[in-house]
């Protein structure tokens, strides 16, 4: 078994599970910096993904906790794309893609890891972005941390 040295996950693996929907906590909090939300609208907002398919993977996420698209109003799906599209840009701007992934994954056979509060995925992508280490050994490198994207993405997007 390969391993690798990663001693700032003990803070995720030995804390506190809480209960409850995690985007509807975070959204509450108020803890933008804390949390990684670098953008709020009217009816959602943008976060880090804190275990992302690439670097720069965000979630735009609705306030309203629902699982089904159609509980979405005109202005919820209005703001959801809205965002998206300035999120977009601002990424575009900050990290320079080739191309990006944005989906929905509704469901757990559809992939969802958080099935009870849909939330978008926009997922930056690069030519030759997939490499020998997934495919040889089942590990992604992300070449950024968090605090310091979050940092450009906040700057970038007001």
């Amino acid at each position: 078994m390969d391993k690798l040295w990663a001693p700032w996950r003990i803070k995720y693996v030995s804390k506190k599970k809480e209960s409850g929907c995690i985007f509807c906590r975070i959204h509450k909090q108020k803890k933008d910096k804390k949390n990684y939300i670098v953008l709020r609208s009217n009816y959602c907002y943008v976060v880090l993904n804190r275990f992302p398919y690439n670097n720069g993977h965000l979630l735009i996420t609705p306030y309203k906790h629902t699982s089904k698209l159609e509980q979405l109003n005109d202005k919820e799906v209005l703001d959801i794309y809205k965002i998206t599209i300035k999120i977009k840009k601002t990424i575009k701007e900050v990290l320079h893609p080739d191309a990006f992934n944005i989906g929905f994954n509704l469901g757990e056979a559809a992939g969802a890891g958080i099935t009870d509060h849909l939330h978008l995925h926009l997922v930056p992508r690069w030519n030759g972005d997939t490499n020998f280490m997934p495919v040889l050994s089942e590990t992604k490198i992300i070449s950024q941390s968090l605090d310091d994207l979050y940092n450009k993405l906040k700057k970038e997007s007001k």
